[in-house]
C-alpha cells in the first residue's frame, strides 16, 4: 500500500492497525513489565495492558467500511477486558476515540485529532486524581501537540503523536520521583507508544508479526484422556460467548437480553447474560451447546465462542471443582472480594465473603470478571472489596456498567483493609449507607505488611534480598527471611492494636512463620498472634495489625 495515498481513514484500516497494535505491544510486554518501580515480582503492565487491548482487537476482527461501528466494537471488546490501573486507562482512552469518531464513516485528519482529545478526556476522568508522569501525561501531551502541527494525512498525524509520546516519556522521570528513584520511565506511557507505533505500521501497510489473541496467560492444559470414547457425558459443556447484535436480525433499542435468559434456562444452568451496548456476554452450562448458538444466532453474530467438556475439569483433581458462575440466592446484602491464595480464600469466605474473584498482584481480574461476580452474588446492593490498588480501578469500571444491583466499591488496596472492613459487616444492617460507612470504619488503623524478595538492585535493598515493607516504604532488607520479617516487626507500630495476623505464602515455611509469631509474643506478650497458611504467590508473608 502506497501511505501517501492515505488521506482518510476507514474501519478496515483502523482494525488493521489495532491488530497490528495488538501484536507489537505482544512483543515488547515483558518490556513494559520490567519496568516495575518496585523492586518484587509484581510487574504486570504490559501483561494487563496486552489482555485489554487483545479484548479489543477480538471484537473488532477485521472491521468495516465504517469507521464508527469498528471503533465502537474495539472499546467495548478493551471495555470488558480491562485489567489493571494500566489496562482501565486504556480502555477508557479508545472508549473516548470511539466516543469522538460516532457516526464517522471515514476520518479525516481534523476527525482523528478530535476522536484523540476526546480519548484523553475520558482517560483523565477515569482516574479521581490524576498523577502526571504516567500514561496520562503521554497521550495528553502528544495529543496536545497535533493542535496545529498542519498535517494532512493520518500517516503524519500519527508519526508525530508517537514522536511526541517519546518526548514526554523520557521526561517522566521528572515529574514522579517514584520513577527518578527507581530509574525508569513509566510503564503505561511506554506500552502506549508501543501500541501507536504498531497501529502506524498497519496504517502503512508494513509486514507486522501475526496477530494472536493468546495473551500467553498460561491456562492449565487438561488431559484428553480423562474422557475416553467409554466415557458417558455427566456434566455437559460450559459454554461461553460473546454476541454482538445486529441490526438485520433484531431491534437494538427494544432488545431484552431476558428472551437470552429464559432460553438459556431452558436448556442449562449456571446462566449468566451481561450485556453491554450491543455486545452480549452469555455462559450457561448445557447438554446441548448447538441449541445454544442456533439460538442465539437469530439475535446476531458470534464475536468469540468457547466450548469445554466439563468432564475433563470434574475428573482433573489439579483443577478446580467449585463452580463460579452458579447464581446464589437473592439477597439484600451481598459481597464480593479479591484475592490470591486458597487458604486467604477460605479466610474470607469465613468471615462472610459471598463470592471471591481470583486475584491480586500479577494477576489482576478484567471488569467482565467483576461483572460476572455481580451477577452471581445476585444482590440488590453489592459491596466490592478490591483488596490491591491496582483493581479498584477496574472494580469501579465494572460497578458503572453493572445496572442489576447498586454496587459500591470500598477502595480496600491490601488483603489487610479487605479482611478489617468485612470483619465489620453488620448481617443485620440493610441500610446501605449505613453498612458502607462502617466497613470504610473498619479500615482505619489497619496495617498490612508485606515480605518479599527483591528482584533488582535499588538505593535501599539489593538484588536477591528479602524485603519487608508497608505499601511502598522499605522497612527492612536482608539476605535472610525470617530476620527481614523480624526486623519488619521491629518497625511496625503495634501500639493499640490487639490482634496480628501472620499470613505465609506458598513459597514460605510453616515452622519459620511459627518462629516470627514467637518473636512478637516475646516482644508484644498482651497481643494475640494467628497464623494462617493462605498459599499465595509472591509475598512469603502478610501480617495484618488490627
Amino acid at each position: 500500500m502506497d501511505s501517501k495515498e492515505i488521506k482518510t481513514l476507514d474501519g478496515v484500516q483502523y482494525a488493521r492497525m489495532i491488530r497490528a497494535g495488538t501484536a507489537n505491544l505482544r512483543a515488547h510486554a515483558k518490556d513494559i513489565n520490567d519496568l516495575n518501580v518496585f523492586p518484587i515480582p509484581d510487574g504486570d503492565t504490559g501483561d494487563n495492558m496486552l489482555m485489554t487491548i487483545v479484548g479489543g482487537a477480538d471484537a473488532v476482527g477485521s472491521g468495516s467500511e465504517s469507521l464508527s461501528d469498528t471503533v465502537r466494537k474495539n472499546a467495548d471488546g478493551m471495555l470488558l477486558s480491562a485489567r489493571g490501573n494500566s489496562g482501565v486507562i486504556l480502555s477508557q482512552f479508545f472508549e473516548g476515540i470511539a466516543a469522538g469518531f460516532e457516526g464517522v464513516e471515514s476520518a479525516g485528519s481534523a476527525d482523528i485529532v478530535k476522536a484523540l482529545r476526546c480519548g484523553v478526556e475520558r482517560a483523565y476522568s477515569a482516574v479521581l486524581v490524576p498523577t502526571e508522569g504516567t500514561m496520562l501525561t503521554v497521550m495528553r501531551s502528544a495529543t496536545e501537540s497535533l493542535d496545529d502541527n498542519g498535517e494532512k494525512d493520518p500517516e503524519a498525524l500519527l508519526d508525530n503523536f508517537i514522536e511526541e509520546a517519546k518526548r514526554t516519556l523520557e521526561k517522566t522521570p521528572d515529574m514522579l520521583p517514584v520513577l527518578k528513584k527507581a530509574g525508569v520511565v513509566d510503564s503505561g506511557g511506554a506500552g502506549l507508544i508501543y501500541i501507536m507505533e504498531g497501529m502506524l505500521k498497519g496504517l502503512r501497510g508494513e509486514e507486522i508479526e501475526e496477530y494472536s489473541s493468546d495473551t500467553s496467560s498460561g491456562e492449565q492444559a487438561i488431559d484428553v484422556n480423562l474422557f475416553t470414547e467409554d466415557s458417558v457425558l455427566e456434566f455437559g459443556y460450559c459454554t461461553e460467548l460473546l454476541l454482538r447484535l445486529q441490526r438485520i436480525k433484531t431491534d437494538i433499542a427494544t432488545f431484552d437480553e431476558k428472551i437470552i435468559t429464559d432460553f438459556l434456562s431452558s436448556v442449562g444452568d449456571s446462566v449468566v447474560c451481561v450485556r453491554n451496548g450491543t455486545v452480549v456476554k452469555i455462559h450457561v452450562h448445557t447438554m446441548t451447546p448447538h441449541k445454544v448458538l442456533e439460538f442465539c444466532q437469530q439475535f446476531g453474530e458470534f464475536l468469540k465462542l468457547k466450548i469445554e467438556n466439563m468432564s475433563l475439569q470434574h475428573n482433573n483433581t489439579d483443577l478446580p471443582t467449585e463452580d463460579k458462575d452458579e447464581i446464589l440466592p437473592h439477597k439484600e446484602i451481598g459481597t464480593v472480594v479479591t484475592c490470591a491464595g486458597s487458604g486467604i480464600r477460605e479466610l474470607f469466605e469465613g468471615i462472610g465473603a459471598d463470592v471471591v474473584v481470583d486475584g491480586g498482584q500479577s494477576m489482576n481480574p478484567s471488569t467482565e470478571d467483576f461483572l460476572a461476580a455481580f451477577r452471581r452474588v445476585n444482590a440488590d446492593t453489592v459491596f466490592v472489596f478490591p483488596n490491591n490498588s491496582n483493581i479498584i480501578l477496574t472494580a469501579r469500571q465494572a460497578a458503572a456498567m453493572y445496572k442489576d444491583a447498586d454496587v459500591r466499591v470500598i477502595e480496600s488496596r491490601t488483603v489487610g483493609d479487605g479482611y478489617a472492613a468485612l470483619s465489620m459487616l453488620d448481617s443485620y444492617s440493610t441500610d446501605p449507607d449505613d453498612i458502607e460507612a462502617s466497613l470504610k470504619d473498619g479500615m482505619e488503623g489497619v496495617i498490612t505488611a508485606e515480605i518479599s524478595k527483591s528482584v533488582r538492585d535499588t538505593q535501599e535493598t539489593k538484588n536477591g534480598d528479602y524485603i519487608g515493607f508497608v505499601g511502598k516504604d522499605i522497612l527492612a532488607s536482608c539476605p535472610d527471611r525470617l530476620e527481614a520479617a523480624c526486623k519488619t516487626v521491629d518497625c511496625l507500630d503495634f501500639c493499640d492494636r490487639e490482634i496480628c495476623l501472620i499470613i505465609h505464602g506458598a513459597a514460605a515455611d510453616a515452622d519459620e512463620a511459627k518462629m516470627i509469631a514467637a518473636y512478637i509474643a516475646r516482644k508484644y506478650p498482651s497481643k494475640e498472634v494467628y497464623i494462617i497458611n493462605g498459599k499465595q504467590e509472591i509475598y512469603d508473608y502478610i501480617l495484618i495489625l488490627e
